[in-house]
C-alpha cells in the first residue's frame, strides 16, 4: 500500500479563479443539481397513482423510471465533450431550460407515452448537471477548499436521493402524482437566472478548439448504456439469464462497450476520453464511487420495501425511516469539510466505508417485532459514514487532474455512482427474490408431523379457528395462517441476508483507499 503523496495538479503555472464568489457559483449550480437528482427517485413512489391515472399496468409504468435513466446516463460522461463544443455555461443554461421544460410537459401528460418522451427529454436536460456542478465547483474554489466544496456537493448527491421518496410519497398523497414535476419549475427558473449571472467559462474551455463531433462514439454510448440500464431494471422481472432476450441483450451490451472502448481509445478527438483513467487516484476513485453507490441505492431500497412489505408502513412512513440518514450525511460533511485538510484523506475513506459496513450489518439484526426506532440509529451512523467516504474520496479522486481534464472526469465518475446505484438495486432485488424462495425451500422442510413445535402450533391455531368458526374448516386455516408466517420468515431472512452482502462489500473495499496516492496542495492558496 503505497503512502506517495502527489501534489494537486494545475493547468499550469497559476490557478484560474472565477470573477464571483465561489459560494453564489455554488448554490447556482447546486439548485439545479439537487432538483434534477431528486428526481430520480421522487417518482418511484408515485408509479402506482401514474399507471392507473394514464390506465397503464405497472410494469408499464416502469418505463417512466427507465427512460430517464437511459437518456441521463448517456449524456453523463459525454458532459466534457459537451462542454468544450458548446461552452459550459450555454450547455449548463440549456440543459436547466429543457429539464425545467420538461418538467412541465410530464406534470400536463395525458398519455403514457407521452410522459415517456417527456421524461427522456428531462434525462438528456439532467444528464450533464451533476458532472458540471461537480468540475464547476472544483475549479471555482482553491485547492485548500474543494474539500468544504465537496462537502456542499455531496450533501445534494447524497440527501437528494434518499429524501426523495419521502417526498414524493407526501405530495402524491396529498396534492397529485402530477406535482412531483410541477414543483421543478420555480426552482428552474432561480437556478437558470443564477447560473446566467454568476457562473463564466473557464480560459482552457473558452479558448479550446472546436472538435468534431465523434458520432461512433456517441452511437456506440447510446447503445451499450441503454442495454446496460434496460437489464438491469428488468433482470430481476424476466428472471435474468432464462430469459432469451437477456441474454441477446447482455451479448450486444458486452460487444457495444468493446467497440466502444476501442473506438474512443483510437480516435483523437473521442467524445470520452477514457485515457483519464490512467491516472491512479481517479481509476480507484471511480471504482469505490460505484460502490457507495451500490451500497446508498441499493439500502435505500431494502428498507422501504422491509417497512412496506412486511411491517405494513406506507410509502410516506417508510421514506420517514430513511430520511435520518440524510441528517447523519449532512453532519458528517460538515465535520469532514473541516478537517479534511488536516487527516490523510485516505484514512477518512477507510472510516466511512468501516462505518458503513457495520451500519449494515446492524441493519440486519431486523426481526417482525421491531419499532421505526430501532432503525434510526444504523440508519444515522450509514449517513455519517456515506459523508465520511463521498467527500474525501471526491477530493482525492480529481486531486491530481489537471483542471481542463475535470470535466471529462466528472462526467465518468458521475456515470459509475448511477451504475454503481443501478447495479445496487437490481442486485438486492435479485438477493431478496432469490433469497426468499431458498428459505421458503428449508423451513418448510420443518414443517413435518415429526416437528413437535410445528404440531403444537398448528393445533393451537386450529382450536383458535374451531371456537370462532366453523370446525370443519378450522384446519385449513390453520395451515393457511402457518404458510403466511412461513412466507413472511423466508422473506425476512432475505432481508438479513441483503444486508450482510452489502456489510462484507464495504468492509472489502474500506482497505482499498491505500490505492489513493496521498494528495497534498501545491503553491500558494488563493484567499476566498
Amino acid at each position: 500500500m503505497s503512502s506517495q503523496s502527489t501534489p494537486v495538479a494545475t493547468t499550469g503555472d497559476q490557478e484560474w479563479s472565477p470573477s464571483f464568489n465561489p459560494w453564489l457559483i455554488a448554490i447556482s449550480v447546486m439548485l439545479a443539481t439537487f432538483m434534477e437528482v431528486l428526481d430520480t427517485s421522487v417518482a418511484n413512489v408515485a408509479l402506482p397513482h401514474i399507471a392507473g391515472n394514464l390506465s397503464a399496468s405497472t410494469s408499464q409504468a416502469t418505463w417512466v423510471l427507465t427512460s430517464y435513466l437511459v437518456s441521463n446516463a448517456v449524456v453523463l460522461p459525454a458532459t466534457g465533450w459537451l462542454s468544450s463544443f458548446f461552452g459550459r455555461k450555454r450547455l449548463l443554461l440549456v440543459c436547466i431550460g429543457v429539464f425545467t421544460f420538461s418538467s412541465f410537459l410530464c406534470g400536463a401528460a395525458t398519455s403514457l407515452e407521452m410522459l415517456i418522451f417527456a421524461r427522456i427529454l428531462q434525462g438528456i436536460g439532467g444528464g450533464v448537471l451533476q458532472p458540471i456542478a461537480q468540475a464547476v465547483m472544483l475549479e471555482s474554489f482553491p485547492p485548500a477548499r474543494r474539500g468544504v466544496a465537496m462537502a456542499v456537493y455531496g450533501m445534494g448527491i447524497i440527501v437528494a436521493p434518499i429524501i426523495g421518496p419521502t417526498l414524493g410519497g407526501w405530495i402524491t398523497d396529498n396534492y397529485s402524482w402530477r406535482w412531483t414535476f410541477y414543483i421543478n419549475l420555480p426552482v428552474g427558473i432561480i437556478a437558470v437566472l443564477m447560473s446566467r449571472t454568476f457562473l463564466e467559462d473557464p480560459p482552457y474551455i473558452k479558448n479550446a478548439p472546436r472538435v468534431s463531433i465523434d458520432y461512433i462514439g456517441f452511437g456506440l454510448l447510446t447503445l451499450w448504456i441503454s442495454a446496460l440500464q434496460i437489464i438491469l431494471d428488468k433482470g430481476q422481472e424476466e428472471d435474468w439469464f432464462a430469459s432469451s432476450w437477456i441474454v441477446s441483450l447482455t451479448v450486444f451490451c458486452v460487444a457495444s462497450f468493446i467497440a466502444f472502448i476501442i473506438h474512443e481509445l483510437r480516435t483523437p478527438e473521442p467524445i470520452v476520453n477514457l485515457r483519464v483513467l490512467l491516472n491512479r487516484n481517479f481509476a480507484v476513485g471511480t471504482v469505490l464511487i460505484g460502490v457507495l453507490g451500490l451500497v446508498l441505492y441499493g439500502t435505500t431500497s431494502l428498507i422501504p420495501l422491509y417497512l412496506q412489505n412486511l411491517m405494513g408502513y406506507s410509502a410516506v412512513e417508510s421514506g420517514m425511516a430513511v430520511s435520518p440518514r440524510g441528517l447523519g450525511a449532512m453532519l458528517a460533511m460538515m465535520i469532514v469539510a473541516r478537517v479534511i485538510g488536516k487527516l490523510d484523506g485516505r484514512k477518512l475513506v477507510l472510516f466511512g466505508f468501516t462505518l458503513l459496513g457495520i451500519a449494515s450489518y446492524w441493519l440486519s439484526y431486523i426481526n417482525l417485532g421491531i419499532s421505526q426506532r430501532n432503525l434510526l440509529l444504523p440508519v444515522i451512523i450509514s449517513g455519517i459514514a456515506m459523508g465520511f467516504i463521498f467527500v474525501p474520496l471526491s477530493t482525492i479522486a480529481t486531486g491530481t487532474l489537471r483542471q481542463d481534464q475535470i470535466g471529462n472526469a466528472t462526467g465518468i465518475y458521475s456515470l459509475m455512482r448511477n451504475i454503481g446505484g443501478g447495479i445496487g438495486i437490481s442486485i438486492v432485488t435479485t438477493l431478496l427474490a432469490r433469497g426468499s424462495q431458498t428459505h421458503q425451500a428449508v423451513l418448510v422442510s420443518h414443517l413435518t408431523p415429526y416437528d413437535a413445535t410445528y404440531q403444537n402450533y398448528l393445533t393451537a391455531v386450529q382450536q383458535t379457528f374451531a371456537r370462532v368458526g366453523n370446525p370443519a374448516t378450522a384446519l385449513q386455516q390453520a395451515y393457511g395462517v402457518i404458510g403466511g408466517v412461513l412466507a413472511k420468515q423466508a422473506t425476512l431472512l432475505s432481508f438479513v441476508d441483503a444486508f450482510r452482502w452489502l456489510a462484507i462489500l464495504c468492509l472489502i473495499c474500506g482497505p482499498l483507499a491505500f490505492l489513493l496516492k496521498r494528495v497534498t496542495k501545491r503553491g500558494p492558496i488563493a484567499a476566498h
